[in-house]
């Protein structure tokens, strides 16, 4: 114990925070599955032990993940994204099919599964890191630079929203934050994001969720003339936040777990809000903001932009995906399917963010040992990178 100790680098404060949400994540996720114990007949302890062994095994591969020199990465990402666009055509034909979509792959032999997006969001923000590190000699070259990474953004953003819309914005705005930061020229990135909005525009007219969407879109911007059987989670999520007060009823004494559906996952802000109060929740948010104020800091400081670009591409992930499902908890926007990231009960997705915690790590580990930076391993890195 005492030498991995020794070992762990990185940002101090974004193990500290991994460590709080690990607790958070625990405490919430114990007192939010009372119903789902239920319907499966057995004792929610038994489910917080699996949650638990999530957690551990996502700071084991975080563990890992910061240990390797982010630099390899780059060559990985190639790999990862001819692994992930098969993988979610394959997702969108035979992916087992749960609330009405497609987005999960069951793990032969294990009884898991695990959604593709949360692959390929890993998969494209590194490659975008490695492809605009590369090209910026020949950033505003159409055929060399641009068409390549239009091509990787667009195909992506269409193969997940076919059957997860929320992932597939957020990713998508990730992408676009990422080509500004690369110095993509202000048309080109207005063509990425025109052709952004025509996919979305055909997917939500035609697409095999359109009556999902456009259900969800209504039910937001007219809650007075919504099907009570459409807002239920959003109603019963404003009511967990209105009766949580200024310091909240305690740990397990909330009511409207019992009335939830995903209270453990989707909308499990709404029971930390409920169970402890606005101070409870302003608290998590601050946790939030705070890591994204470490990340800028390492994204400011890396000294290669491959290690910037990656680390804001995944830290930009992380948080806006964080607030996009409190947003939706307290009414800000309709009913997606996002978990909050480290929090959340969730088998894969829990193992997928830690490892994109560790890659940050593996960033600012460079960063605070500037005696790597040699000529010698540089170029054993760059050989790697170029497979």
């Amino acid at each position: 114990m005492n030498q991995i100790l020794q070992n762990i680098r990185g940002d101090r404060w974004i193990w500290l925070i991994v460590i709080l949400l690990s607790l958070i994540s625990m405490l919430s996720v114990y007192s939010a599955i009372g119903s789902l114990a239920y319907k499966r007949g057995v004792g929610a302890e038994s489910i917080l032990m699996k949650h638990i062994a999530m957690i551990v095994g996502g700071i084991g591969l975080m563990y890992i993940s910061h240990r390797i020199d982010y630099r390899y990465y780059s060559g990985i990402s190639k790999l990862l994204m001819f692994i992930t666009i098969p993988l979610l055509l394959y997702t969108s034909i035979f992916g087992a099919s749960i609330n009405e979509a497609k987005r999960w792959i069951a793990i032969p032999g294990t009884g898991l599964s695990f959604q593709t997006s949360d692959l390929a969001k890993l998969a494209l923000i590194t490659y975008l890191a490695r492809t605009l590190s590369r090209k910026q000699e020949n950033i505003k070259n159409v055929k060399e630079s641009f068409i390549p990474i239009m091509g990787a953004v667009c195909v992506v953003f269409a193969l997940i929203a076919w059957h997860n819309m929320s992932t597939a914005i957020m990713l998508f705005g990730v992408s676009i934050l990422l080509l500004i930061m690369g110095r993509i020229s202000v048309k080109q990135i207005a063509v990425v994001m025109m052709g952004g909005a025509i996919l979305l525009t055909y997917i939500v007219f035609f697409g095999p969720r359109k009556g999902v969407y456009r259900a969800r879109i209504e039910t937001f911007m007219h809650p007075d003339k919504a099907n009570p059987d459409k807002s239920f989670q959003s109603d019963h999520a404003k009511i967990a936040i209105a009766s949580g007060g200024l310091f909240g009823k305690g740990p397990g004494k909330s009511s409207e777990v019992n009335y939830l559906p995903e209270a453990y996952s989707d909308e499990i802000y709404a029971i930390i809000v409920e169970e402890y109060g606005l101070v409870g929740g302003v608290v998590l948010v601050s946790i939030y903001l705070f890591l994204l104020y470490r990340c800028i800091k390492i994204v400011t400081k890396a000294p290669k932009a491959f290690g910037a670009l990656l680390a804001a591409g995944l830290s930009f992930s992380l948080t806006i995906q964080a607030f996009a499902n409190m947003a939706v908890a307290v009414g800000l926007g309709p009913v997606t399917g996002v978990p909050l990231p480290f929090i959340s009960m969730g088998g894969t997705s829990m193992l997928f963010t830690s490892i994109a915690f560790g890659i940050i790590l593996s960033v600012s580990r460079d960063i605070e040992d500037p005696k790597k930076v040699v000529v010698g391993e540089i170029k054993e890195v760059g050989n790697l990178a170029t497979v």
